[in-house]
């Protein structure tokens, strides 16, 4: 009998699905499933007719991290071999998950249930999270005295803050929906029994969205983010400049403005 696939991609429109599809382990990540992520992605941002990428899974849970059981190759017992190991590896997450970052276009995730370890890292990186009742969020590599290392700590604190961070990360502690959506970790908790419907419907809303006004928002956002007060609203009047510069800008206003019934924006 043949297997299930691990990972299924489909597409719905404007909207490229992968789904993890490995719910006996717990749809944790293994090195095959990262070839096929990866290489999603990459078709993701190549393809022009897909303006969504929507990540979920089979199963209880959305996914249990990476596979520990795969093991890996000996590698020299250094701080900086170690720390290379981390930047190259496991299953070259690092640059899969920046490569999401860069991309200008938004990748969406949905957790039907627990997102942890390689999961919640993953994650991290996606534009928007949408999470069930029944998720719950951790990090259990503070059980093996280590960190999680690929944007465990450095993108959880970006967006939730050193203090939540350190309720995750330094305490080991887990947090339900609705602790993450607190915490700003999730955007928004649906109901279980409504949670695929709903998620679509969201994914079907981004993908009307003007495109060139998505992916230059997700770049003023970052750099808003780092920057002073003074030095990010240069950067919202330039990205903004830019889209109004646009060949088919004024098209694209007066199409809105027809839409709403001809009331002017103010």
């Amino acid at each position: 009998m043949d297997e299930e696939p691990l990972v299924l991609v489909e597409e719905d429109g404007g909207i490229l699905i992968l789904t993890l599809n490995r719910p006996k382990k717990y749809n944790a990540l293994s090195v095959a499933m990262m070839r096929i992520f990866s290489d999603t992605v990459d078709h993701f941002r190549d393809t022009s007719s897909l303006k969504v990428m929507l990540i979920r899974s089979t199963g209880k849970y959305f996914s249990a991290g990476a596979d520990l059981k795969e093991g890996g190759r000996e590698r020299e017992k250094t701080g900086s071999a170690i720390r290379e190991m981390h930047r190259r590896m496991p299953s070259d997450m690092r640059r899969i998950w920046d490569e999401m970052e860069a991309i200008e276009k938004p990748f969406v995730v949905a957790h039907q249930g627990p997102c942890v370890g390689g999961g919640l890292e993953m994650s991290l990186s996606c534009d928007f999270r949408l999470a069930s009742t029944e998720a719950r969020y951790a990090f259990p590599e503070g059980k093996f005295a280590i960190l999680p290392a690929t944007n465990g700590v450095s993108r959880l604190t970006r967006l939730v803050g050193a203090a939540w961070a350190r309720y995750l990360v330094m305490a080991n502690m887990e947090a339900d929906a609705e602790e993450a959506r607190i915490m700003g970790l999730v955007h928004k908790v649906y109901p279980a029994a409504t949670f695929e419907q709903q998620v679509m419907d969201f994914c079907r809303h981004l993908a009307r969205q003007n495109g060139e006004q998505m992916g230059t928002a997700k770049i003023a956002i970052e750099l808003a983010r780092d920057l002073g007060a003074h030095q990010a609203a240069s950067v919202e009047r330039l990205a903004n400049s830019a889209l109004m510069l646009m060949p088919n800008f004024e098209q694209v206003r007066e199409a809105h403005i027809s839409g709403i019934g001809g009331a002017k924006p103010k």
